[in-house]
């Protein structure tokens, strides 16, 4: 199985530089590989304990980085190592001041995977969330170093619990401790005989609890409101723009509105300017007047954690699409969640529906409803709000776990 594998791994590599002159993305996944070797082999190794810390990319790298900064806290004289695989994290997060290296993942073949860990030999290895690499996982275990997998989540589709899933069985196996979210996760491991698991939760309640402590004041979303309640938008995708518009521009009373498109380029943000009845401007104007608009449009990126603190409700985007954005990110400032029907893969979206802290809509009719409720009857969205922050609050401790586990 692993020769075929190595083929599809060598056959991905392929398509990404065939692809590479048409897509920026896969121009930069090539380009930021490109004599990864030598970057490789300029780190100085010397002998201070070395964590390498893996990442796809931006969203595991958040559920990665309240351990990284703990192991820092803790053990100042720990290098990380941090890479990632797809360019969407790489990119945003390349200067991050919390590892001491960070790198693009060389593809993971027999030979890379050879080179990386002998040249590198980390102390410990932690794979975040969805990471599997054959290689590399067979390399660290070759050279008994621990690797452990966080903040992991598993379902009975994956190709672990069938039949084929031999080879991914095995990776299992090259695991020291592999920390869940879940039980239902737990079970299904046990199911194939993988035992040496830890229910811990979700490292992102611990991060999402360490970015409302740090949220600074943000003076343009301030002008704008000048106390005046808002509902906040954030990560939208067309499909969410059009029946939140369409609700904006019937919309008589006293709310505010923020939007946070996930998409920012400038024909999007003119579109929604344009479809936008109300006296719309954009955060990037600094001749705008903010105080007198009634929608404020977030066209830049890097603000959205911290603009959910002046929200008295919080609609997130993604779920008419391949799925909800961050819910935890607003659910920890204590405001009642909206988003669409596609979020059942999220384990905390449903938590927060059971719990009462957040709601679900099909249509632009059921947002209209939840709306009217919410705006209408703030003791409702007082008692949602304060049972979404309770849910939060109930998760947090993954990462004192996962820390017992890399100490010296």
């Amino acid at each position: 199985m692993a020769f075929f594998y190595n083929i599809g791994i060598r056959a991905y590599s392929t398509a990404i530089r065939l692809a590479a002159p048409f897509n920026e993305k896969a121009a930069l996944w090539l380009k930021g590989r490109k004599n990864i070797r030598k970057q490789i082999a300029a780190i100085p190794r010397g002998s201070k304990r070395l964590i390498w810390f893996h990442a796809a990319s931006l969203g595991e790298f958040e559920q990665g980085r309240p351990v990284m900064e703990a192991l820092k806290k803790e053990q100042p004289d720990t290098q990380i190592l941090l890479t990632f695989f797809s360019p969407s994290g790489y990119e945003i997060r390349k200067n991050y001041n919390g590892a001491d290296h960070i790198l693009y993942l060389p593809a993971d073949t027999p030979g890379n995977a050879r080179f990386f860990i002998n040249r590198l030999k980390p102390d410990a290895a932690v794979f975040i969330k969805y990471e599997f690499w054959y290689n590399y996982l067979h390399e660290l275990s070759e050279h008994n170093i621990p690797v452990y997998l966080i903040s992991a989540i598993f379902r009975k589709e994956q190709p672990f619990f069938k039949n084929w899933g031999g080879l991914h069985r095995k990776m299992l196996h090259f695991f020291t401790r592999l920390f869940v979210q879940d039980n239902e996760s737990v079970q299904l491991l046990a199911s194939i005989g993988i035992k040496n698991t830890e229910l811990t939760g979700d490292t992102r309640f611990d991060r999402v609890k360490q970015i409302a402590a740090q949220a600074k004041n943000i003076g343009k979303v301030e002008l704008f409101l000048n106390r005046t309640p808002a509902v906040v938008c954030g990560s939208t995708w067309p499909p969410d723009e059009e029946i939140l518009i369409d609700y904006i521009n019937q919309y008589q009373g006293t709310y505010k509105w923020i939007l946070t498109p996930h998409e920012i380029g400038e024909n999007h943000i003119k579109s929604i300017m344009e479809k936008c009845q109300k006296s719309i401007v954009r955060y990037t104007d600094e001749s705008a007047d903010y105080s007198s608009a009634e929608v404020l449009i977030i066209d830049c990126i890097g603000l959205l954690s911290a603009i959910y603190r002046y929200g008295k409700i919080a609609y997130i985007g993604g779920g008419f699409g391949v799925g909800i954005h961050n819910t935890l990110e607003a659910a920890v400032y204590g405001i009642p969640v909206i988003f669409g029907p596609k979020y059942r893969k999220f384990k905390e979206a449903v938590s927060l529906i059971q719990e009462g802290g957040a709601f679900t809509i099909q249509n632009g009719n059921e947002l209209n409803a939840i709306l009217d409720s919410l705006m209408e009857n703030p003791e409702i969205a007082g008692t949602a709000g304060k049972k979404a922050v309770a849910y939060v609050n109930s998760q947090l401790g993954a990462t004192e776990c996962i820390m017992k586990y890399l100490k010296p």
